[in-house]
């Protein structure tokens, strides 16, 4: 855990904590000690974007799991 001062290990822990995987990251820090916020934005949007993209492929998993076992209870068979 970073202490409260240290405000990159605070950047790192979050983006961690976040999913960003290590090249991401050291992309990330790189961007802000050179005050580059809007290419940092940008790499955090795109990050985001492909946890998003994640979260609707699940979401359909979910749907046709859902579907099947519906369809198994009304049944009561294959």
């Amino acid at each position: 855990m970073a202490e409260a001062s240290d405000v990159e290990g605070i950047f790192r822990q979050n983006l961690l904590d976040a999913g960003c995987g290590s090249d991401t990251i050291t992309q990330c820090v790189a961007l802000a000690r050179a005050n580059e916020q809007a290419k940092l934005l940008c790499v955090l949007a795109c990050h985001r974007r492909e946890l998003l993209d994640t979260v609707h492929e699940n979401e359909k998993h979910i749907d046709c799991l859902d579907y099947l076992v519906y369809q198994i209870e009304k049944q009561k068979q294959f």
